[in-house]
């Protein structure tokens, strides 16, 4: 393929390109400009660093996915809009003033003193599941490692035993498909009945019980919130968000990091060497390889935007995958540095929308990822040259075989 030809290859966020080169995507990408119209995605891609910082905390592109998914309902089976009805509760697919009552209650319980007491917890089960794994054997790393630590903290968090993490996962795949589809109306998806029930009768009661016995964690705390802002089953979406984002995401995470770590040998020395980078080096991963790779907005009211006009109802994907490319503000951003500092990667949302369990996600990561290479040195990915895989909104793997 001639260079003309390449140059003149549409953006499309679920290509080889994508997953596999992101850095040559990015400068491919932002060469064409911050802002640009893609046929591939029928919407607005939204591309550079500046771009992706203004458009998280403009209030004309909405995060609103439930009045689009109500309306879908209308034609569907029942269960459905009671899927959506489970939905409504997740503060990432609300506006203001909603999103902000959905969240308070969440900000409120989720504290910096209660993230920091799981550290010790943290540790300890990592230990636990490198235990269990047989070194002289070849094994997943996601299976054995990325999903059950992340899983078990958040089930501890919440206060649910960690042994329900195997049907928490099957639910949450089933929901997924929802999650993170930008077609929703085109999904034939029976499962969804299922976990909707399932969420919503483990959690309606497990939040009834611990009203009437409170305990020290996070479900404890939400379902004894004072302010009274969010209905049962707002309540109950609020519970599934946690549960789903606390585990889904970090997993993918995990399992990306020591993916970069095994690739660049000299920052996973760095890792358990120089203790300087704490604070740093998960915000490195996170702007290198974090899951994120676009968040969709809608256009909630024409206006202009770098020389584009956007019109209501148009469709808007928030890149991170570019912005955290940027070489306006990141210097050598196809260069992975553990300690780059500043670093104003975009991969936990920015503005309202920024994660609130962000800071759990840089303790789980941190912890687990020094502890994984101090105590398995010789890990190493058994099959190196296998691309990543992804769609338009996300960036991972689905299994990782390693050996150690």
């Amino acid at each position: 393929m001639s260079s003309s030809t390449e140059a003149a290859a549409p953006l499309d966020l679920t290509s080889r390109e994508a997953n596999d080169t992101p850095d040559e995507f990015a400068r491919r990408a932002l060469a064409g400009g911050a802002v640009q119209w893609s046929d591939v995605h029928r919407g607005w891609l939204l591309l550079s660093h500046a771009s992706v910082t203004e458009a998280f905390r403009d209030p004309r592109l909405s995060a609103d996915r439930i009045t689009s998914l109500e309306r879908l309902a209308q034609n569907r089976p029942a269960y459905f809009a009671k899927t959506v009805e489970l939905l409504s509760g997740w503060m990432i697919f609300r506006d203001p003033p909603v999103h902000t009552r959905l969240r308070n209650p969440v900000r409120r319980a989720l504290t910096p003193r209660r993230v920091d007491q799981l550290r010790d917890r943290v540790a300890a089960t990592i230990d636990e599941l490198i235990d269990d794994i047989d070194p002289s054997s070849d094994w997943d790393f996601r299976e054995k490692i990325a999903a059950p630590l992340p899983a078990l903290i958040i089930a501890d968090l919440l206060g649910v035993p960690g042994s329900e993490r195997y049907r928490f996962q099957e639910w949450s795949d089933d929901l997924g498909q929802i999650v993170f589809s930008v077609e929703p109306g085109s999904l034939e998806v029976g499962e969804l009945k299922d976990a909707t029930d399932q969420f919503t009768s483990f959690f309606g009661e497990l939040l009834e019980h611990r009203r009437r016995h409170p305990g020290d964690d996070l479900i404890s705390a939400m379902a004894s919130d004072p302010s009274g802002e969010l209905s049962p089953m707002e309540l109950i979406g609020a519970c599934t968000l946690l549960l789903f984002g606390g585990h889904e995401t970090t997993t993918n995470l995990l399992t990306s990091s020591v993916r970069v770590l095994c690739e660049h040998p000299d920052q996973r020395r760095r890792l358990l060497e120089d203790p300087s980078i704490a604070p740093y080096a998960v915000d490195e991963l996170m702007r290198v390889a974090g899951p994120a790779k676009s968040m969709v907005r809608r256009v909630g009211e024409d206006h202009e935007r770098d020389g584009h006009r956007f019109e209501k109802g148009q469709r808007v994907y928030v890149v991170i995958l570019t912005a955290n490319r940027d070489p306006e503000v990141f210097e050598a951003p196809d260069v992975v540095d553990l300690g780059r500092t500043p670093n104003l990667q975009m991969g936990f949302g920015w503005g309202l929308h920024h994660c609130l369990g962000a800071p759990l996600a840089q303790l789980e990561a941190y912890i687990a990822l020094r502890r994984v290479f101090e105590r398995l040195p010789n890990l190493t990915l058994r099959d190196p040259e296998r691309g990543w895989s992804g769609n338009a909104l996300g960036r991972g793997f689905g299994r990782m075989p390693v050996t150690a």
